[in-house]
């Protein structure tokens, strides 16, 4: 007889706009986080706390101004928010998740309608390879607060069909870190695109990421993937 497991956590975000005028993004990713909450995260949730204490953080955990040296971190020199940086990289690393990023090279699409067709396509192949397992499960939470709009009618089509799936769009971003290791591998698997296909990074990645950092980012990361 199967066993039915509890629950099954997916959470999701997106980096990159659906725009195709000057300054829009060339690159659109979303990042899914994958944890079975049998899994306890307790003691890795302490080491992440012990390393922002230590980085002399302890808010949300948002890469795209980290690396910009925006918002919460305009006060922060370079030291300090690699240590932000790490710390949260090396929590993805040891906890107990699977990770997977769809990456939509916009410069190969016209508009809107391409990019959409393009991105559904790709979560849909990703949701279908994990469907048997998440079958498994007796509820899939499925954590997107429907940032943008586009991206969760694609979601919510996706799993239209599956009973056991719930969409949660209210919770706290910062008290939910898997989260937010979705926020940073939504930034580093595009700056790990960008390496692979000799694409210039911003003068902000230049600074933050070194060639050494983007190759132990995939080298860390490979075991984690779906």
């Amino acid at each position: 007889m199967i066993k039915i497991k509890r629950r099954l956590n997916i959470f999701i975000d997106e980096s990159g706009d659906f725009g195709f005028v000057d300054g829009s993004s060339e690159l659109y990713g979303v990042s899914f986080t994958v944890h079975e909450s049998d899994d306890s995260i307790s003691n890795d949730l302490e080491y992440l706390n012990n390393r922002l204490k230590k980085a002399k953080y302890d808010g949300m955990i948002h890469l795209a101004d980290l690396v910009a040296k925006r918002g919460d971190y305009t006060h922060f020199n370079l030291e300090q928010r690699k240590n932000i940086f790490w710390s949260i990289f090396y929590f993805s690393k040891r906890v107990k998740v699977k990770i997977h990023t769809v990456i939509i090279d916009k410069r190969f699409k016209n508009n809107r309608t391409q990019l959409n067709r393009e991105l559904a396509l790709e979560i849909s192949k990703f949701l279908n390879s994990i469907s048997e397992y998440m079958n498994e499960f007796e509820k899939v939470v499925v954590y997107y607060d429907n940032g943008q709009e586009a991206l969760g009618a694609i979601i919510d089509t996706l799993l239209i069909t599956k009973n056991n799936v719930e969409h949660r769009i209210e919770f706290d971003h910062k008290e939910k870190r898997l989260f937010q290791v979705s926020d940073m591998l939504t930034f580093v698997d595009k700056i790990v695109y960008k390496h692979n296909h000799n694409m210039p990074l911003t003068k902000a990645e230049k600074y933050f990421f070194s060639v050494k950092d983007i190759l132990g980012i995939i080298r860390q990361l490979k075991s984690k993937r779906l």
